[in-house]
């Protein structure tokens, strides 16, 4: 360990800088303005309201922070920008072996870590094998090799993954790849030094990491030497902020460049002013209502201090029953959304799932008053009722509390609950907090969500027994900590079945048998509203095109993409031209990107997690 320690400090004192712009977006205070001389066309300023767990690819669980990873590691393969298939990225090609249990990926040939060492199918073994022999490994994306048996490099060129049975997302597996000589003096995956690690930067991506303070900012310079080309900024900047109107008003007064997770109202007043231009696109994030049905870790040992009422189905049963999903989505979204269903979005229609008539559990006050009624909850005197034992069922509802819609949906479902006898205690907290709280189940009711990807195994493998973290909090990347057998066999036949109509049904039966066990309510997919300065950036590639979203993605492209206005004719500084078109609104831009490519074919807890 003394070895990482020296080359960490070697590498910190080398790219560690104190920014001229240190103040900008702390917690408390909107980033000054930088001259939009000096920042047009350099610098791509993209505001932050969620936050950032870890830099550390291998832990890194909520959304920014796995897209900070998206941005500095390449991957195998990624979701192309066009439909969100799988595309070459550092594998040229893969093949699998005819009993598909062997798969050889090409990898390619000049691809350079940052300090100059050359990027072979070694580190993309090294990556995997240290998954398979370390929890702490498997955290963020453990889900992605629980089938692998083997994985070696026979050559620089050549990876080999041998699985225990067939695994048909192999050609789409969501896992940054890092470098073997930097990663591989590091013994402990959970010491804070490895987000350091991280700062210290490392990388193949389009950016590399120069400065991280926490709860304030990321920067990144351009990698000039990515293989696709060098990205039209010179550097790239998240930004945190306390909230999203003090973002909003950052974008207004042009300190930062773009912005997402807007609100309905946020996104109706930027609307037509004058060096903004908005965005909507459909959403591949689910929101959530998780309850906390008795949770326990993979053992099966009870974790945390969840209201034991919430063990019975007929409660869970009477609460979904009293969320009107669909006044979420009008009142909340203002229509710019869609009701929930499964937890695969409507955006991935292949295997989106809503429950038909008769499975559908209605919003029904009469009927949840009469559930709560013939399981022995009577109401007292005050309203409130009581568990045959004699408990009141009075639960806390948590969620964010830098978010209005956290705290609409919190105003609804507890009146919702009123009505049927429920008292609900809110108690919206920061995003650390809320992290922590559903990570170790000290939660009633928990409003959340979770980034999904093309292929649904992801967003199933949040919901198996394998997926609950192990008794000293090892591991894990659960959602609900919800364990079925029967949702586990669904879960594996998915995983297994090669035929495209026979696992969309799987899939559709796994999110069938979920929602009717009550572990949560999916409450509805949001739109991806996002506005961007259109008067220093002409626009950005958006995925999936022509109307996806420019931050909300499944990879780099947004941030790859983005055009400095005045720059559009420029020569391109990337591997070949390609056409792309943005359509937002009734406005039709043409944007040149570089180094695009069009071939065929994953945020943590409940709370934003990826």
């Amino acid at each position: 360990m003394g070895w990482f320690l020296v080359q960490f400090q070697r590498r910190l004192g080398r790219f560690a800088r104190v920014g001229a712009v240190a103040a900008a977006a702390t917690l408390a205070a909107i980033p000054l303005a930088v001259p939009a001389q000096a920042q047009q066309g350099k610098v791509l300023r993209v505001a932050l309201t969620t936050g950032i767990d870890h830099l550390n690819p291998f832990t890194a669980v909520l959304a920014a922070s796995t897209q900070i990873g998206r941005f500095t590691f390449e991957f195998l393969t990624v979701p192309n920008a066009e439909k969100a298939e799988a595309s070459p990225a550092l594998a040229e090609s893969w093949t699998p072996s005819p009993d598909k249990l062997t798969w050889t990926f090409k990898i390619r040939t000049g691809v350079k870590w940052s300090d100059g060492k050359p990027v072979t199918a070694k580190d993309a073994a090294f990556t995997f094998n240290r998954m398979l022999t370390d929890e702490n490994a498997r955290t963020a994306n453990g889900n992605y090799v629980a089938n692998f048996e083997t994985v070696t490099a026979p050559d620089d060129t050549t990876l080999v993954i041998k699985t225990k049975t067939v695994q048909v997302n192999m050609n789409l597996l969501d896992v940054p790849i890092v470098p073997q000589h930097i990663w591989e003096q590091v013994t402990d995956l959970k010491d804070p030094k490895t987000d350091e690690l991280a700062i210290a930067g490392v990388s193949d991506g389009p950016y590399q990491v120069t400065e991280y303070k926490p709860n304030e900012y990321v920067k990144f310079k351009a990698n000039k030497d990515y293989w696709r080309g060098a990205p039209k900024v010179d550097e790239l900047q998240l930004l945190q902020f306390k909230d999203t109107e003090a973002a909003v008003n950052a974008l207004k007064q042009g300190e930062v460049d773009v912005i997402n997770r807007l609100n309905p109202n946020q996104f109706a007043a930027l609307q037509g002013q004058q060096g903004i231009t908005t965005n909507a696109a459909p959403g591949r994030r689910y929101d959530e209502l998780a309850m906390n049905f008795g949770v326990q870790d993979n053992a099966n040992n009870p974790i945390g201090d969840g209201n034991p009422v919430l063990k019975d189905i007929n409660v869970r049963k009477a609460i979904t029953q009293a969320v009107d999903t669909q006044a979420i989505v009008d009142k909340v979204l203002k229509g710019l959304g869609q009701v929930g269903g499964g937890v695969v979005p409507a955006v991935y229609s292949a295997y989106h799932w809503d429950p038909s008539d008769s499975e559908k559990t209605k919003f029904d006050l009469a009927a949840a008053n009469a559930t709560l009624e013939q399981a022995g909850y009577k109401k007292g005197a005050d309203g409130v009722r009581t568990a045959p034992g004699g408990a009141k069922l009075e639960l806390r509802l948590t969620g964010h509390a830098n978010r209005s819609y956290d705290q609409g949906v919190a105003q609804y479902v507890s009146g919702w609950l009123k009505d049927i006898g429920i008292a609900v205690k809110q108690d919206l907290v920061s995003d650390d907090e809320l992290s922590d709280r559903t990570a170790t189940g000290k939660y009633d009711l928990a409003i959340g969500g979770y980034g999904t990807n093309p292929d649904p195994d992801y967003a199933l493998s949040l919901h198996t027994c394998a997926a609950r973290p192990s008794a000293d909090a090892k591991g894990g990347s659960t959602d609900t900590f919800f364990c079925d057998a029967q949702y586990d066999d669904l879960y594996k036949k998915q995983l297994t079945e090669t035929d495209d109509a026979k696992r969309a049904e799987y899939v559709k039966q796994a999110q069938a048998r979920l929602y009717s066990q009550y572990p949560t309510i999916v409450l509805d997919y949001q739109n991806a509203l996002e506005a961007y300065r259109s008067d220093k950036f002409s626009g950005f590639t958006t995925q999936p095109q022509p109307k996806g979203a420019i931050l909300e993605q499944t990879g780099y492209w947004g941030v790859y993409g983005a055009t400095p206005a005045g720059t559009e004719n420029a020569a391109d500084s990337g591997s070949g031209n390609t056409v792309l078109w943005i359509v937002i609104g009734a406005v039709v831009v043409v944007v040149l990107v570089g180094g695009g490519i069009a071939f065929s074919r994953r945020n943590k807890t409940s709370e934003d997690r990826e």
